[in-house]
């Protein structure tokens, strides 16, 4: 029998005002009524929802903690990257920053906003219609663990919002654990005979990613927002320092520290404060976060890489202490890249133990004249990665080793090349343990193999399915039904997927194979150009060298990837399986190239698209885009607001002006 009106409306109304106790008693920090009181209301509504059941709602307050342990953590893709921040150790760096961004922005005037970096864990929280529905893990930045219930635990992330937000909204903030409360769990831990967290971040991280939401919340978890992501519907403010305000008003505990200022030497001031009492806050910090305030530049500034340019993180100094250097290992990464790093007789660093530190690469080992068996001094950069500094060449008694990079990998074997202006030296074997597990997620994402996610890929290899990513296509359905969780049904539909992959594009195939400084806007350019891979492979390093947009470095590292035979047998295992190995000819096949020989430069903001989209644009049709109007500048993109300087120097040295619209026209898109 349903509930009367008078009932669901009652648990609605208890709903909001628990909630709203909440955030006065948990982000506010100034409850209006008593424990007493409070814990009325939340008996009331649990009584109400243990007999009409059908009433209980994912945002209601009694849902905090009670989900039955997770199996695993299911894959979340972010709706807008959560990218990572450049660094800044000293005062120069951050004013070389500031002056780029001020170049960048055409010296047009720009506020800041300065924030605390806590050192914790980036989380998303995804909210529709003003309730929590998803949380995630940063992950890799574009892509996380969905561990939703874990943070319904937290009880300063509210599950619904106080006030109308729009109707889809990604919530950005940093998980941590106090001082206080990872002083309790470490006594906890120690009367259980269990090991110590050594720091509240790595405490942090272990508790949100416990499959038990039980678990999760006896840790004492807390949270400070910094920002949005992805946002449809409503507009949001126009600047960070707003945006912070409102998110607060929202129901969200931001950190009450942060501070707008207008002149970078207020941030410089700003800064030496916190250094000199943020050992006194009841957390962590790494250090602080400036950003320019008004967000319409954000878009404008980009992204380079990773890191957008809008943004900078002004790190505290590293802690120092002195040990020994045991020996020089060698990790080899996703993309073939050998990683030398120090193994330390352990020293306590910050409080925390460090065993092994980055040694970044063979040009920073020479440069610092550093040798296995030598006292070195270790420091935590920005108070979090290892990494050695310099040697103590006093203490240097002659038994000391020059360190000298392998000629074979020291996984598989596989030759061994640094290519030239490269600061890094790879595994040219695309089939190398150490790299096989992240390349084989990349070929079946790239060849849209749909349903075969990264965990079947790492049931694959430990099930010794998959020795490289040509034996995807040898998976058979009797196999897979054996893997746990693997029913019939999406096994056909994996190996359906698989085949259809097949006739994937030449482009596509390049890019898969996750050739080093091979991504699909050169995989999609040396397809147009060569056609087939046995055409691609033929040509001469020197050759390659001299088409547009291909440099020494990315030749190289063709030439490097074709010349293992190794990866030659794969590509002819890939051929004979059936693998398409031609580019075929399409309307955009014969728009790349279309630019070929163009320099553009943009100005002012552009309605249709973001600069950085622009000129990726650009790119992709086989032109150039740069800062500035130049001498070799072909094409001036003007938006509003432009800038007046770069007008009269197009002017000046005769450059194609074009509006917008002009520019759409040019490179096919008209749009209005």
């Amino acid at each position: 029998m349903a509930p009367k009106k008078s009932v669901k409306e009652r648990a609605e109304k208890l709903r909001q005002e628990v909630n709203y106790h909440n955030y006065r008693y948990y982000v506010l920090d100034s409850p209006v009524i008593s424990d007493a009181e409070y814990d009325r209301l939340m008996r009331e509504l649990q009584q109400l929802e243990a007999a009409h059941p059908e009433l209980v709602t994912p945002d209601s307050p009694t849902q905090r903690v009670g989900a039955p342990p997770a199996a695993g953590f299911a894959e979340v893709v972010h709706p807008a990257p959560m990218l990572s921040l450049a660094n800044a150790f000293d005062r120069e760096e951050f004013l070389a920053w500031y002056e780029r961004v001020t170049r960048l922005l055409e010296r047009a005037p720009f506020d800041m906003t300065c924030e605390l970096k806590i050192d914790g864990l980036a989380v998303s929280l995804l909210y529709q219609d003003g309730a929590l529905v998803t949380g995630a893990t940063r992950g890799d930045g574009y892509k996380g663990e969905e561990i939703t219930n874990n943070l319904r635990t937290i009880k300063t992330i509210p599950l619904r919002l106080l006030k109308p937000a729009p109707r889809l909204m990604e919530v950005r903030g940093e998980v941590y654990l106090a001082k206080e409360a990872l002083n309790l769990l470490n006594q906890t831990r120690a009367a259980a005979g269990l090991p110590l967290f050594a720091n509240p971040r790595n405490a942090a991280a272990g508790a949100v990613r416990q499959l038990d939401p039980s678990v999760t919340a006896q840790r004492r978890l807390d949270i400070f927002v910094y920002g949005v992501g992805h946002v449809e519907g409503n507009s949001i403010p126009g600047t960070q320092w707003e945006l912070l305000a409102w998110l607060r008003e929202l129901g969200f505990k931001t950190n009450p520290h942060s501070r707008p200022f207008r002149a970078p030497e207020e941030v410089l001031d700003y800064y030496t404060s916190w250094l000199e009492r943020r050992h006194e806050l009841p957390y962590e910090t790494d250090g602080m976060v400036v950003k320019v305030d008004q967000l319409v530049y954000w878009d404008r500034l980009g992204v380079v890489g990773r890191e957008p340019r809008y943004a900078i993180a002004y790190k505290w100094p590293a802690t120092r202490e002195i040990t020994r250097l045991l020996d020089i290992g060698i990790n080899v990464g996703r993309t073939g890249r050998l990683n030398p790093y120090a193994i330390l007789q352990p020293v306590q660093v910050s409080g925390v133990t460090v065993k092994q530190a980055t040694l970044h690469n063979e040009d920073y080992i020479r440069s610092k004249d550093i040798r296995v068996g030598d006292w070195v001094e270790v420091e935590r950069a920005g108070e979090v990665i290892p990494q050695v500094v310099a040697p103590i060449k006093d203490r240097r008694d002659g038994t000391e080793r020059e360190f000298h990079m392998p000629a074979q990998c020291p996984v598989c074997g596989g030759q061994v090349v640094r290519p030239p202006g490269e600061a890094f030296a790879l595994c040219t074997n695309a089939s190398c343990p150490a790299q096989f597990y992240e390349r084989l997620v990349h070929f079946a994402q790239v060849m849209e193999m749909e349903g075969l996610g990264a965990q079947w890929c790492r049931a694959f290899i430990e099930a010794g399915m998959a020795k490289d990513v040509a034996d995807l296509y040898l998976l058979r359905l009797e196999d897979l039904v054996k893997l746990e969780r693997m029913g019939e049904k999406l096994a056909s539909k994996v190996l359906a997927n698989i085949q259809r992959s097949k006739s994937a594009p030449l482009s596509r195939l390049l890019f898969a194979l996750g050739i080093n400084h091979v991504g699909p806007v050169i995989a999609q350019l040396l397809a147009d150009r060569f056609r087939n891979m046995e055409t691609l492979m033929a040509v001469p390093t020197d050759e390659m060298e001299g088409l547009q947009g291909i440099g020494p470095e990315i030749a190289a590292s063709l030439h490097g990837f074709f010349n293992e035979p190794r990866n030659r047998a794969l590509i002819e295992k890939l051929r004979d399986l059936g693998v398409n190995m031609e580019e075929p000819v399409s309307a955009q096949a014969a728009a790349a190239g279309r630019l070929a020989g163009t320099l553009f430069c943009f100005t002012g903001t552009l309605a249709a698209m973001s600069r950085a989209g622009a000129e990726k644009r650009v790119k992709a049709l086989g032109g150039l885009a740069s800062d500035s109007v130049t001498r070799k500048t072909t094409h001036l993109v003007v938006g509003t607001e432009a800038s007046d300087a770069k007008l009269q120097q197009a002017k000046k040295f005769g450059t194609t002006i074009l509006d917008e619209q002009g520019f759409l026209e040019l490179i096919g898109e008209r749009r209005g």
